[in-house]
């Protein structure tokens, strides 16, 4: 029977994304993504946000792109997996590490440094960048590049 392990996140970056190559030279990126959640206390009936942080690692060409285009506060959309391990801290006790390796991103939000939002899959190659959509002042509500054929 096949199994699925797949995570989508939309949230905001942390930080810079910063761009790191393993001993034989692969990128590797890592970032922190928050995700909030909006709570209405059934007593009070006052709301809250509760904002989830979570560890993304990109790899290879992925990686690159994102440390490109990822700055603090840029909305982004993620598709990848979840990773579980396992690490010793300073006091020597064991703690268990929860990581998202990412396979796909999509850049929200409008232009980043004049880059037009666009979807990168995990071998970084772009694909359905959206296209603006024209806009008319005209009564008709065509474009004035549009000609009737009669």
């Amino acid at each position: 029977m096949p199994s699925i392990n797949k995570v989508i996140l939309v949230g905001n970056c942390g930080q810079n994304a910063e761009i790191r190559y393993t001993a034989d030279g692969q990128p590797v990126t890592k970032i922190s993504l928050a995700t909030s959640f909006r709570r209405k206390d059934k007593s009070s009936g006052e709301y809250s946000d509760e904002t989830q942080w979570h560890r993304i690692t990109f790899y290879d060409r992925l990686a690159q792109v994102a440390g490109e285009y990822i700055k603090k506060g840029s909305p982004i959309y993620i598709e990848g997996r979840i990773k579980y391990g396992k690490f010793i801290d300073k006091a020597g006790t064991e703690k268990i590490s929860v990581d998202i390796i990412a396979s796909d991103l999509q850049l929200l939000g409008g232009r980043v440094g004049g880059s037009i939002p666009a979807t990168y899959d995990g071998a970084g190659e772009c694909y359905a960048a959206p296209a603006p959509k024209a806009t008319s002042d005209s009564p008709t509500g065509r474009d004035d590049m549009e000609q009737d054929s009669n």
